[in-house]
């Protein structure tokens, strides 16, 4: 939910479960209450309201799904100015490093806090040195200020640790402030693409030096400045990906010294351990007849051994007071990159739009995707080939089969039709020849008869005579 701040009017975001906590403003560092419920005045304006002033709204846009174009501008005329945008050169700002503290200020630190330490310590001292303490004040005065030299490294070392990590919690602290920051305001656009990224991009230059200088701010940064040359949501993700594992390198290595500093107090107290231990060896004078000497050289072993076992509890003390802010603050550390990186996958990377492959978009996932959608398809076309060359072919060889049968059923009627009609033929002419032999012999026979006849009545021969017929020309 976002809010503004009563004191410097610096929009400001938040989570809702945070509602009701006291933070402290990034802009003006005074303390505020985030509002329980948001009142009308401090919601973002809506869309299609005119944007807050000093900030320059986005050029209007027509898309392929029908947004109107404003001021009678054209499709064609929109996407030619598109096409001829061209980024700013930015010179960005100088980043200073968002873990590791510097140093000598913590060493300065360190040495401020030991010098008051000893001054606070020192009161407490009762009796001369070397005597039995008589309270625990005195016990803790003799511990820090009437031991060796180890005592005293021991207690600067923790110091020097302790500054360095007031300063990162002081650096901590910044990181956390600039998440209050609305680094995306609605008011430039629901979504971030082309045309409307430089906006964006200027919104994070317009912030304060100070708040603009933190791990969010200059990751954002980065990333949008590669969207507005590459326009690729996956070459964005990845740059992104590579910059929190920048980040938490830095976060890592920021712990080095003060690790050192952890596993060097108890090493010192050990070398105290041995020190002392080795006055009180060398202080055993045992060859004297005097008593009162005899027991003079216990009292410095004695000592010794005090020195021996308070330098190595005062170092293991000492680490084990060290090891919990540390542990703190890295996991502190540690959840504020998480709570970035989730922002920027959550927030950020779902509000880009590169146009979906188009005009310089994400065109890797898109080939790869072109890629994988063919090769599907060519191995789906490659079985539904092979199953309509295998359907081909059984109808070819029905085809086959089918030819075959009906050329033998036709050569054999063929064969049984020219058969009937040879038998026809043989049958009709051995009828002609028969009637024709008939009548042969029917007309010989009655030749015969009439010959006979004739020969009966007297052999006399009847003559035919043929008579001419007249034609349609005869003069007769």
């Amino acid at each position: 939910m976002k809010f503004k701040c009563p004191s410097c009017d610096m929009q400001l975001k938040a989570e809702p479960e945070m509602a009701g906590k006291v933070v402290r403003c990034p802009g003006c560092n005074t303390k505020l209450s985030i509002p329980a419920t948001l009142t009308p005045a401090s919601l973002p304006p809506p869309s299609g309201l005119p944007a807050p002033s000093g900030v320059t709204p986005p050029p209007p846009s027509g898309d392929a799904f029908g947004t109107e174009y404003e001021h009678g501008a054209s499709a064609p005329e929109q996407q030619s100015a598109s096409s001829s945008y061209q980024p700013k050169e930015r010179g960005g700002w100088e980043e200073t490093d968002p873990a590791n503290p510097n140093p000598w200020l913590a060493l300065a630190i360190g040495a401020v806090a030991s010098l008051a330490w000893f001054g606070i310590m020192f009161p407490f001292g009762k009796g001369a040195p070397g005597t039995p303490p008589q309270n625990t004040m005195d016990y803790l005065h003799d511990l820090f200020l009437e031991r060796t030299w180890v005592n005293y490294t021991e207690t600067f070392f923790f110091f020097w640790a302790i500054g360095l990590i007031y300063l990162k919690i002081q650096k901590l602290r910044h990181q956390k402030d600039a998440m209050f920051l609305d680094v995306l305001p609605a008011e430039l656009g629901g979504e971030i693409n082309r045309e409307n990224v430089g906006h964006f991009i200027d919104h994070l230059y317009s912030l304060p030096g100070r708040l603009r200088d933190s791990m969010m701010v200059n990751r954002i940064r980065k990333g949008l400045e590669l969207f507005e040359i590459r326009q690729n949501n996956g070459e964005v993700s990845s740059m992104m990906s590579a910059q929190s594992d920048i980040d938490g390198s830095r976060i890592g290595g920021s712990f080095s010294l003060i690790k050192v500093f952890l596993w060097a107090i108890p090493i010192l107290g050990f070398i105290g351990t041995v020190l002392g231990l080795s006055t009180a060896i060398g202080s055993i004078d045992l060859q004297v007849d005097d008593i009162s000497k005899v027991m003079g050289s216990l009292g410095k072993v004695t000592s010794g051994l005090g020195t021996a076992f308070d330098t190595t509890l005062l170092g293991l003390v000492l680490a084990m007071f060290l090891n919990f802010p540390m542990n703190a603050v890295s996991k502190a550390e540690d959840d504020n990159l998480n709570n970035i990186d989730a922002f920027c996958n959550e927030v950020l990377m779902p509000r880009l739009n590169d146009g979906g492959g188009v005009a310089g978009g994400d065109t890797n996932g898109i080939m790869d995707t072109l890629v994988k959608a063919v090769a599907t398809s060519q191995k789906e076309f490659l079985v539904d080939l092979n199953a309509l060359s295998k359907q081909v072919k059984e109808q070819a060889d029905n085809l086959d089969r089918r030819a075959t049968a009906h050329q033998e059923r036709v050569d054999a009627e063929f064969a049984a039709a020219l058969n009937r009609m040879r038998d026809d033929l043989t049958n009709a002419v051995k009828d002609s020849v028969k009637t024709t032999t008939d009548y042969t012999r029917a007309l010989s026979s009655g030749i015969q008869s009439l010959n006979t006849l004739l020969s009966e009545l007297g052999g006399k021969q009847i003559l035919i005579h043929q008579v001419k017929k007249k034609g349609w020309f005869s003069r007769e």
